[in-house]
């Protein structure tokens, strides 16, 4: 729990970076099939060692990486995180058949995010 398991690549143009990390580290990329542009990355070697993640379009200037955090609540590590200093940018939103997310700014003002997936799948990780 509270480690980081997924990375998004922010791009002004996606296409160039699936492109780009494709011919680079031969990543796994493949077009989500849901009702944004969001290319899910697969960085995992046969073992199950490393951490997946996705390319987006990018929505603010100079955004970068952004990792995320798994968490059990995400109410509760919002709270924690405004408790802390933190900031957050986007509340707890659904991702459908998959649980939970939120966007939040640390104390130096870097951008990160969390997850909290729903029983079931939670259930299927086991």
């Amino acid at each position: 729990m509270n480690r980081v398991i997924h990375f998004e690549i922010s791009a002004e143009n996606p296409e160039r970076a699936v492109s780009f990390y494709k011919q680079v580290f031969d990543w796994d990329i493949q077009k989500w099939a849901g009702p944004m542009d969001y290319w899910l990355v697969g960085t995992r070697d046969e073992k199950g060692t490393g951490i997946n993640g996705a390319i987006k379009h990018r929505v603010v200037a100079n955004q970068g990486t952004v990792n995320s955090v798994h968490v059990s609540s995400i109410d509760a590590a919002l709270q924690k995180i405004v408790q802390a200093g933190g900031k957050i940018v986007m509340q707890k939103t659904p991702i459908p058949g998959l649980g939970f997310h939120a966007y939040a700014q640390d104390t130096e003002g870097n951008l990160f995010g969390l997850l909290e997936y729903l029983e079931s799948v939670q259930n299927q990780m086991k």
